[in-house]
């Protein structure tokens, strides 16, 4: 009987201290993670207030409006960069001639004149034709000017073509649409008169266009891979409706922020861009996260709580990663990059805010909807989605091999990549400037697109405007030069400024070595005559931009790689799997800017795009797609990986993680990575060239990284690591934090939390019976 009781006692003292370690394994869950323990009590939040919290969404966003309406909208079209050579004889042009910045200038527009074949504008009944018009122009209220061909200079040598210049009484910011609409009728009047009229000038024509209607059909087409994913026609309306919110509300918000900073308006389409695609791939994560709780018998509430603990702790680190990598670009030190990265990370907290709340909201009133109603549904999908995991797993050296093949041949035109900035020559042969564009250089020739202005200075000498002209007469003979400007003489006369008009175009490579040359010779003349001569214009600043943005580059791509390695190594708790994740998005993005300069440089499927003409690659292109291809392939990685290191924690096998992951996470990360490109491909088709660039850019990275790499290189590799991949060091396991990102501890905390089912008097009541 004694050691019978003893036994008894035994058992009954191991039964206790099992019960209080799961206790305590729980609080201590709790004390770790405390991320996933805030988002799932965000979300059950969300879901018992959700009235409120729709309500109050959209009282924000009526609010974001109603400012908007009130303050109006100021982009910023200043694009240089403080401390490049063009900008400091900018400053020295400001300086010399103080008069140009006495008053507030007028918007101006050139009505550009062509005379029908045969006759010039000099024509008796061609001139009484323009004249009539030029006099009707003069006499709105809203025109300060207008000076004909004849009085500005424009007219040709053959008198076929010249210019009027119309002056308005505002600035070209603040000349409305009903003005604008003015003056484009009497063009069409002249040229259905015989004289080709196009316009031209400060005042922007083509406005800067979001939701058109290839963004239209990106849309579309991401909706219907949610009805695929989803089985269901209301589940895949939810992200899509959920991202156009947050969309709405973050480029409000960006307007607001215009009358405060100097932000471009190429911030709006690139915010655009991230918010829509981000936005519904973060809705995409949750609902999915939703369902599948739902599958495992859970409340539609627990579940969405559940889901945006987990999927929600996922999106959040995304998230963030593409913020800190859009926020980076502050590394370039270029202003007008810098607040394109901060608007469009702005838009980016604002979709992850909308995910982790407006989302669960959402799901509270159409959970119980869309749930799944069998398990084996979900079991049955799971078995025919992994068919591309098991080929991945059984054939890992030959798809690895040609993925990387593969990018590698993609990546050969980088290689010989030519930095410039699109101007209205790379515009859509239907838009306005284009059309003045080709007309200008048809009168004049490509150096008018392409006016080099030069500051002389020379301060100290006895008479400065002879050394000036000296100096001058030196470069005059250079061969690019088409014709050149006497020197015309600042106010102070210690300055001197002359306009060049060289024979090629501002992104031509010729026009770009007169800058040069000019800037080599200056050196010279500085040291001989004292006098000292720089260089401004488009083509200038073009060239220090272009130099200041490859300097930049490697800086800014050293810190990305830097960090993709820490947060990597941190989530993961792995050494080579960073180094596998690092790896393959070099290799994505190098094949993206190799795409890139195929279509847009070399020339190669214009037609295929709706690209007007080969040019030059953006020359800020390459820092705005390291910067979110980073944090869109870490998007993909996290979602990937993450699902392979919960099965191997469980299981210790690394070939069988590899196919829970792409059998549990591969679809969706498809058709995440389709939602994406999808969205980013509708912006391809748009009319200004510098969106049709970021769209293409954007687009086939998304392809490369998704699908080439996170979904065949990556868990390619990953077998033939095998259990190598999730190695890390005891020493370094001690020393990182613990960051569930999945926050999968949320379900243990719960499994845990049902089995000890007594209440804390009667633990207690136990706890003294066996002491």
């Amino acid at each position: 009987m004694y050691e019978e009781g003893m036994i008894t006692k035994q058992l009954i003292l191991l039964v206790f201290h099992f019960s209080t370690s799961c206790h305590a394994q729980s609080l201590d869950l709790e004390r770790k993670n405390v991320m996933a323990k805030i988002l799932y009590r965000l979300g059950g939040w969300a879901v018992r207030k959700k009235g409120m919290v729709l309500f109050g969404g959209l009282a924000l966003i009526v609010i974001t409006a109603i400012l908007v309406l009130t303050m109006g909208v100021k982009f910023s079209s200043d694009m240089s960069i403080p401390g490049t050579r063009s900008e400091m004889a900018a400053s020295v042009l400001k300086e010399e001639f103080p008069s140009s910045d006495s008053v507030k200038p007028g918007g101006e527009v050139l009505l550009i004149l062509k005379a029908p074949e045969g006759l010039t504008l000099e024509s008796k009944g061609i001139k009484t034709i323009v004249d009539q018009k030029l006099n009707e122009v003069s006499a709105y209220p809203e025109v300060a000017s207008v000076v004909s061909p004849n009085n500005n200079g424009s007219l040709t040598e053959n008198k076929q073509y010249g210019y009027a210049t119309v002056t308005y009484r505002t600035p070209a910011g603040e000349v409305n649409d009903k003005d604008k609409e003015k003056i484009i009728k009497v063009a069409e009047q002249l040229t259905e008169s015989g004289v080709q009229t196009e316009l031209s000038g400060t005042i922007a024509f083509s406005e800067m266009e979001i939701g058109g209607i290839g963004e239209a059909i990106g849309v579309v087409v991401a909706y219907l891979v949610l009805v695929v994913t989803f089985a269901s026609f209301l589940a895949a309306g939810m992200p899509i409706l959920t991202a156009v919110a947050g969309l709405g509300l973050g480029l409000l918000t960006i307007m607001v922020g215009t009358n405060f900073l100097d932000i471009p308006s190429v911030s709006l389409s690139l915010a655009a861009m991230l918010s829509l695609a981000v936005g519904i791939d973060y809705a995409l994560f949750i609902m999915t996260r939703f369902r599948q709780e739902v599958g495992k018998g859970r409340t539609v509430p627990e579940a969405i709580a559940i889901a945006t603990a987990t999927a929600g702790s996922a999106v959040v680190f995304a998230g963030l990663t593409v913020v800190i990598a859009l926020v980076g670009l502050a590394i370039a030190k270029v202003p007008f990059l810098t607040m394109m990265g901060i608007a469009s990370a702005l838009c980016v907290i604002i979709a992850i805010v909308v995910a982790v709340i407006i989302v669960p909201a959402v799901l509270g009133f159409v959970g119980h909807r869309i749930a799944p109603s069998k398990q084996k549904v979900s079991k049955t999908k799971f078995k025919a989605k992994n068919r591309w995991g098991k080929l991945v797993v059984k054939r890992p050296v030959p798809i690895a091999l040609a993925g990387i093949a593969l990018l590698a041949v993609i990546s050969i035109p980088f290689f010989h990549m030519e930095l410039g900035l699109p101007d209205n020559g790379s515009k859509s042969q239907e838009t306005i400037e284009r059309q003045a564009y080709d007309l200008l250089k048809e009168a004049y020739g490509p150096g008018y697109h392409a006016p080099l202005v030069i500051v002389a200075q020379a301060q100290g000498e006895a008479d400065p405007q002879e050394s000036i002209n000296k100096a001058v007469e030196s470069i005059k003979d250079l061969p690019q030069i088409e014709s050149m400007s006497p020197a015309y003489p600042s106010p102070g006369g210690q300055a001197a400024m002359i306009t060049i008009t060289p024979k090629t175009g501002p992104n031509d490579t010729e026009t770009k070595e007169l800058v040069n040359q000019i800037r080599t010779q200056a050196e010279t003349i500085q040291d001989q005559m004292g006098v000292t001569l720089m260089v401004t214009g488009a083509t200038a600043v073009n060239i220090d931009i272009s130099q200041m943005l490859n300097k930049a580059l490697p800086k800014f791509a050293l810190v990305i790689v830097g960090l993709a390695i820490v947060l990597l190594t941190i989530v993961f708790r792995s050494l080579l799997i960073p180094i596998k994740a690092v790896a393959g998005f070099l290799l994505s993005l190098a094949a993206t800017l190799g795409f890139v300069v195929f279509v847009l440089q070399d020339g190669h499927l214009l037609g295929l795009f709706g690209i007007p003409e080969a040019g030059p690659v953006l020359n800020f292109l390459p820092v705005i797609v390291v910067g979110i291809l980073f944090g869109l392939a870490m998007d993909y990685e996290v979602f990937l990986v993450s699902r392979m290191r919960e099965e191997f924690s469980h299981t210790g096998d690394a070939r069988q993680s590899v196919l829970a992951g792409m059998g549990h996470s591969g679809s969706v990360v498809t058709a995440a990575g389709l939602i994406m490109v999808a969205v980013f491909a509708g912006f391809i088709f748009a009319h200004d060239p510098i969106i049709k660039s970021m769209g293409l850019a954007l687009t086939f990275g998304v392809l490369f990284d998704a699908f080439i790499v996170r979904l065949a290189i990556v868990p390619a590799i990953m077998t033939l690591m095998g259990k190598s991949a999730w190695y890390l060091p005891k020493w370094l396991d001690r020393i990182l934090p613990n960051i569930d990102i999945e926050g999968e501890s949320i379900s243990k905390l719960l499994e845990a939390k049902h089995q000890d089912n007594l209440p804390n008097q009667e633990l207690e009541n136990k706890k003294s019976l066996i002491v």
